[in-house]
């Protein structure tokens, strides 16, 4: 495949602009490396993991491939506990945890998404992958010029085009916009009203016009005719993230898995009841039930201790009532390959369909 448009290619040294989304519970190190390795972009996500997770998965990259990897890391703030918001949704959810016997106070210390730090920081730079991605904004400033003096590329989310003229005022070498269809967490940060989240098909072209660094297309793309059109609205590149989640290196499981594969264009919604943040995934009883809204969710990422309890006891009888169920809007276009035969099909299907138009 011949890409006219090389910006991204010659950039970050890769041979297709199609790049392996970062998703946290979902993308394993084998992933990524296949991504790369096919000559996309592997993504590793590490707003889950802690400094040393992130080294140990960091030195599985780096004995499987040689080639640009990116790295990528949530940059929300602080959440401000509030002790009658948490009491309040505890109680929203009781009679879920009467029903699942939990305690009234499980999942008080469990496991949350953590923001780049300068720990983290020390990780990236022992490793220098190519590209460190962020969702949620960017991160001190002084973070991003110790990234940057590394030689390391930058990229970030913008859901408008405000927040991409923002991001590349703050330094970022790359703009990735992120459509509503997207599934997972929305990258707002100017603006955290998501009834005005506009749709990749409109968003890209506006993005494109407002910045002069690259723009990557993400949302509801999944084959090649979804590439070529982010093309043609003048992105240099796409991300791609749920066509990649039934492949054999995805840590996406069994009743995640089962939910894809049943789940069709209208499945999906976008929630903020699980982590105290809109995410997009499949309707399942809780969301149901409390969502897919809740202005009383506890502040982002606040929100998880109260469901992860729940999530685990719930799985543990095989139900999925409880798990957030990430998906974009197309899950028909998860296809169930390996990630490197997955990265060659979209860049087959992209040279047939643009040779089909001439």
């Amino acid at each position: 495949m011949k890409w006219r448009d090389r910006r991204l290619l010659d950039l970050l040294g890769i041979e297709h602009p199609i790049f392996q989304a970062p998703m946290a519970g979902v993308v394993s190190p084998q992933m990524a490396i296949a991504a790369s390795e096919a000559g996309g972009m592997g993504s590793l996500p590490a707003a889950m993991l802690t400094p040393e997770t992130l080294r140990g998965e960091l030195q599985v990259v780096k004995q499987g491939t040689g080639r640009p990897i990116n790295v990528n890391f949530f940059v929300h703030p602080d959440p401000q506990p509030s002790a009658a918001r948490e009491a309040g949704w505890r109680k929203r959810l009781e009679s879920y945890y009467a029903e699942l016997g939990l305690a009234p106070d499980a999942g008080k210390n469990a496991p949350t998404r953590a923001p780049f730090t300068t720990a983290m920081c020390d990780v990236v730079l022992e490793f220098e992958p190519k590209v460190v991605s962020f969702h949620f904004g960017m991160p001190d400033a002084a973070l991003v010029k110790r990234v940057k003096d590394a030689g390391l590329l930058v990229m970030s989310s913008a859901t408008s085009a405000e927040e991409a003229r923002w991001l590349e005022g703050h330094g970022c070498d790359v703009v990735i916009a992120q459509g509503n269809e997207a599934g997972g967490h929305r990258g707002m940060f100017l603006n955290d009203d998501i009834s005005r989240q506009a749709g990749t098909m409109a968003l890209v072209p506006q993005v494109v016009d407002a910045v002069k660094v690259p723009v990557i297309a993400a949302g509801g793309i999944g084959d090649g005719r979804g590439i070529v059109a982010a093309l043609a609205l003048g992105a240099a590149g796409v991300q791609i993230g749920t066509a990649f989640m039934l492949t054999p290196e995805a840590r996406t499981s069994p009743m995640h898995r089962a939910a894809l594969k049943q789940a069709n264009d209208n499945s999906t919604t976008l929630t903020n009841i699980f982590t105290g943040r809109p995410a997009r995934g499949i309707v399942n009883r809780y969301i149901r039930e409390v969502g897919p809204m809740s202005a009383h969710a506890p502040q982002f990422p606040l929100a998880a201790g109260a469901s992860q309890p729940m999530r685990t006891a719930a799985e543990a009888k095989g139900s999925p009532d409880f798990t957030p169920l990430w998906s974009g809007q197309a899950p028909t276009f998860a296809r169930e390959m390996p990630t490197a035969a997955l990265v060659a099909k979209l860049v087959e299907e992209t040279e047939e369909v643009t040779k089909r138009l001439g």
